[in-house]
């Protein structure tokens, strides 16, 4: 298995796992909590909804990692993209960390703005890397 492929898959399911938690723990808050009702009145602005974006992008980020492995393991990348490409799609796993700092710790946004550059760019290059990559061997 390729390492770059692997990276990840793996990062991308613990990830995963992380943030279905961190879901389960905004259901508790939003059903079960005392004070729920609170919660639900406060739910589309300020820090609950900071919480819903963190916990919507990290799914989805840790998702579109191990799509990026998934697709890294199986097709036609140079190991040169296909190495670059993996680092800057967990890289990108910054961004939903980061917008759980912003609201958790008050930190700016720039782990935000690291982690959306770098999803874009790790998803555009293997679209590029793709687009130039002969299928024939597959």
């Amino acid at each position: 298995m390729k390492p770059s492929g692997k990276l990840n898959i793996v990062t991308g399911l613990l990830v995963m796992a992380g943030f279905m938690l961190y879901g389960f723990v905004l259901i508790y808050l939003r059903d079960f909590a005392p004070g729920k009702e609170e919660w639900i009145a406060r739910a589309a602005n300020g820090d609950h909804f900071e919480a819903t974006l963190a916990h919507v992008h990290g799914n989805l980020f840790a998702f579109l990692n191990i799509m990026i492995g998934y697709l890294l393991l199986k097709l036609p990348v140079p190991d040169r993209s296909a190495r670059w490409i993996s680092i800057t799609g967990v890289v990108g796993l910054l961004m939903p960390l980061g917008i759980l700092s912003e609201f958790t710790l008050g930190l700016p946004p720039y782990l935000v703005f690291v982690g959306a550059l770098s999803i874009i760019v790790s998803i555009g290059w293997l679209g590029l890397a793709l687009l130039k990559a002969d299928f024939s061997r597959v």
